[in-house]
């Protein structure tokens, strides 16, 4: 276990950026809290608890199946002969959106780093990655299942004129095959650059957008994809129930998201988006310094991926004390919000009939209607399709992993709540998160 003021060290490092040295020299493991630290005696996190059955890498993450991988891939291998596509190249630079070089390849491109797979209908894919110039065959080390050829060059887009080698590379790989047809999976993150490289250099090539069809096939999560995706949810909870036991009037928003980060990345998660906001619940209140204060309504989204790579995303208000009569309004009406959205998540059913049935119930209370994207697939993306909008062109399946977000704002108190459910056949399972469905109080 932590020591308390190694933890400390940890938790200020992890939200301010601040040196680790700089900081263990401030701060003696014997030192005193300092105020909004968690009190002594809280309860520390436990080692991560990660069941791996799939087995992990040396960083902890847990890869997939060779048979899930053999699904992905005789599955695209079977659009691509539909549609005739010779090549798919698929491009992505980090993980919060980079869904599709992770279902292809089973890691992640991260840090701006772009990644690029080539993945052809007939043979193992190419893969194009930032690193000392070189080139590795199947069976060499650093050269997954799946993957003939790893090729790496120094290049990134912060230095413009190194953008020409991935795509030289690319270039060379798809010339192979003469007026190959191209599909771009994700054509939206494929530099503008990359593109006319590939135009320029392949110029009996017909290229179009194979996005579509990958976002469909990504969309349906198998048995195995569906087991990792609640363990995922089950990490949440973890944090939020740290959460509970470590806020306390006197911490800044700073530390609560450095607490939330610290209990998530032990347990396995490795890309975040925490959002805080805190205000008074009394009317008429006025702005604090940032220090959250007794009184003050909390909101919290945990929203992580987990050792697999797949996202979900858990929210809760909190309340520091009693909670006010508004705010139990409020989310007891959020909380039928999300049971309209859940009983119409049926296979077949239109995402515009579901955003218009949430508004209309929303309006018919008194309470403003949804403008942001309150609820959405997730994988791989941490926003994937479908979209539950007024323009989602794919329909409801069973086998997606869908988080369900509504808030209920009536311009004076505002309160909502997330969890993310499987589709089925016949609707949606029980819900993945197991958190008490209420609000959170400190």
């Amino acid at each position: 276990m932590m020591r308390d003021g190694t933890r400390r060290d940890f938790l200020k490092t992890t939200a301010i950026g601040t040196a680790s040295i700089s900081v263990a020299a401030a701060c003696s493991p014997k030192s005193e809290p300092a105020p909004g630290s968690p009190a002594p005696g809280a309860p520390e996190m436990a080692a991560p608890q990660v069941s791996a059955p799939l087995g992990t890498n040396p960083q902890g993450r847990i890869a997939s199946s060779a048979g899930e991988m053999d699904r992905r891939w005789n599955a695209v291998r079977e659009v691509m002969k539909r549609d005739r596509i010779d090549y798919l190249v698929i491009r992505n630079d980090e993980a919060w959106l980079g869904g599709p070089i992770k279902w292809f390849t089973d890691a992640n491109a991260s840090n701006n780093y772009p990644v690029t797979a080539i993945f052809p209908v007939d043979d193992e894919m190419t893969v194009i990655e930032q690193g000392a110039p070189g080139e590795s065959l199947k069976g060499s080390p650093g050269v997954p299942r799946g993957v003939k050829k790893r090729l790496t060059m120094n290049y990134m887009p912060s230095a413009p004129y190194t953008s020409v080698y991935d795509a030289d590379l690319a270039v060379g790989v798809l010339k192979e095959k003469k007026g190959a047809v191209i599909g771009l999976v994700g054509k939206e993150f494929i530099p503008v650059s990359f593109y006319e490289l590939l135009a320029k250099g392949l110029p009996g090539a017909k290229f179009m957008n194979a996005t579509d069809q990958i976002n469909a096939l990504m969309a349906i999560k198998s048995p195995e994809e569906l087991e990792l995706i609640k363990g995922v949810a089950a990490i949440q909870d973890a944090a939020l129930e740290h959460v509970r036991k470590t806020l306390r009037p006197g911490m800044k928003p700073y530390e609560l998201f450095a607490e939330t980060q610290y209990a998530c990345s032990r347990q396995g998660a490795y890309r975040y988006v925490i959002n805080i906001s805190t205000r008074p619940q009394e009317a008429g209140s006025g702005p604090g310094d940032g220090t959250i204060q007794a009184g003050d309504q909390v909101s919290l989204l945990i929203e992580t991926n987990g050792p697999s790579g797949h996202w979900c995303e858990l929210a809760r208000p909190i309340s520091m004390g009693k909670p006010s009569q508004q705010l139990q309004d409020a989310f007891g009406l959020a909380l039928e919000a999300q049971k309209v959205s859940l009983d119409l998540l049926k296979p077949g059913a239109n995402c515009k009939d579901i955003w218009d049935s949430n508004n209309a119930f929303l309006v018919k209370r008194g309470y403003q209607p949804e403008t942001r994207l309150y609820a959405h697939g997730q994988g791989y993306h941490f926003v994937e399709q479908p979209l539950i909008r007024n323009d989602e062109p794919m329909k409801i399946q069973a086998n997606m992993n869908i988080v369900v977000h509504p808030s209920a704002n009536n311009g004076k108190v505002s309160a909502g709540i997330t969890d993310n459910y499987i589709t089925t056949e016949s609707g949606v399972g029980p819900c993945i998160h197991k958190s008490p469905k209420e609000i959170v109080v400190i």
